[in-house]
């Protein structure tokens, strides 16, 4: 293959460009925000595990405590219903009137079981509701971080995408210069060569696999004419050939 020396040598703008292009991907995909913000989503799905387990918890003690008090309500006015017939002087079977006061001194013990019951589900409710207000407080500080990550890496995104955007048509307007049959070997040695189609020969070394030529190839380099297209025999990429060459 031939091409115009400069046309060589504008090959290698070309893979400049793309180079950058190469470098921009790498750094969109490696901000620091990206490993920052999987960390506190992590963080912050915990954090939320956490805060639905004891907002459930809270729940169900709030249902337990109303379930308590209307038990103690029920016994409390059993019992007074129970004192209004005694205190009545309805009953006057020595019996009944027996029967009736061990009722209403077991409707007494039996109430202050069910007030001891309120009690302690009231204590952990009220453990429960602080646990939920401090993990409320937790989320919200930690969702404020990502949202702090987010925005800063949205814009260095913005950033990159811009001179990507930018880089990208510099780069078209240069491959449009290089003849169509050498872009697309280029293109074509890019694929098979990590993103390297062309390099520069600089003292008598190919930049591209940083091997220096041996004797006999670099003979054959100063013997082939300016517009022949040459490959290094080691990584066969395309050699471009400058006046930096030591040929």
């Amino acid at each position: 293959m031939n091409a115009a020396p400069a046309d060589q040598i504008r090959l290698l703008d070309v893979q400049g460009l793309d180079v950058r292009l190469q470098q921009l991907a790498h750094k969109r995909k490696s901000l620091p925000e990206h490993a920052e913000i999987e960390s506190l989503s992590k963080d912050l799905s915990q954090l939320r595990d956490l805060l639905v387990a004891a907002q459930t918890e809270e729940s169900d003690c709030a249902r337990e405590q109303t379930k308590a008090e209307q038990d103690v309500d029920q016994v409390r006015k059993r019992a007074a219903r129970d004192q209004q017939r005694l205190d009545s002087g309805a009953i006057t079977s020595p019996k009944d009137l027996t029967n009736l006061q061990h009722e209403i001194a077991s409707l007494a013990k039996r109430q202050g079981d069910l007030e001891d019951v309120v009690l302690e589900v009231m204590e952990r409710r009220e453990s429960a509701q602080e646990r939920v207000t401090e993990l409320t407080g937790r989320v919200a500080s930690v969702q404020a971080k990502v949202d702090d990550a987010t925005a800063r890496r949205d814009a260095a995104l913005a950033g990159i995408d811009g001179e990507v955007a930018s880089v990208t048509k510099e780069r078209e307007v240069v491959a449009a210069a290089v003849p169509a049959d050498l872009l697309k070997l280029y293109d074509k040695l890019c694929a098979q060569q990590g993103g390297i189609g062309a390099a520069k020969l600089y003292q008598r070394t190919c930049q591209g696999c940083r091997q220096e030529l041996a004797i006999t190839e670099l003979g054959e380099i100063r013997a082939a004419a300016p517009d022949t297209v040459v490959r290094c025999e080691n990584c066969r990429r395309i050699l471009v050939r400058t006046a930096e060459s030591g040929l």
